[in-house]
């Protein structure tokens, strides 16, 4: 019984990777720490698979555990390089630009931490706002809170730069 829940943690997890790993992106904007985030919260879930009691709650657990991870490493500020950090330029994600598209996502990122979880896992990951509050271990108000400042917000930003950019 034990070992099926962790093959089927496992085979979840190799399942939707793809969408960790954009999640993650979303957080620390670079392919390369991305990985780094997917991969320590692999290690993470495997490590504490015991703890997730109900298995339908896999989706809501691993999120949770990838977020604290992107969370956790933008805290850090900084990679830990194996050699002299000034001997390595740091190397930042640069997205190529398409349009809107891009600028939203742009601003997304430039959010609160609270509101930028709740947005990208709602629009970009597609949980529901329950799902969202089970994974930030939030009020289901408080995640509709930090969804309509965040969008709030947005719309002013969004609404600036367009501004800016019909006036040059």
């Amino acid at each position: 019984m034990a070992e099926d829940k962790r093959s089927w943690i496992t085979q979840y997890i190799i399942q939707n990777q793809e969408k960790f790993y954009r999640l993650a992106v979303g957080y620390v904007r670079n392919p390369q720490d991305a990985q780094d985030v997917v991969q320590n919260a692999v290690v993470k879930a495997l490590e504490s698979w015991e703890s997730l009691r109900n298995p339908q709650a896999v989706k809501t657990w691993f999120y949770r555990i990838v977020v604290n991870e992107s969370i956790s490493f933008l805290r850090k500020g900084q990679r830990e390089y194996a050699q002299d950090p000034e001997q390595l330029p740091p190397q930042r994600f640069e997205e190529p630009r398409f349009g809107e598209a891009a600028d939203v996502l742009e601003a997304v990122r430039a959010l609160p931490v609270n509101s930028r979880t709740v947005i990208l896992l709602h629009y970009y990951e597609g949980l529901t706002l329950k799902e969202i509050a089970e994974v930030t271990q939030s009020n289901l108000s408080t995640v509709k809170y930090r969804l309509y400042a965040g969008i709030r917000v947005l719309e002013r930003t969004l609404r600036t730069e367009r501004r800016a950019a019909n006036e040059r």
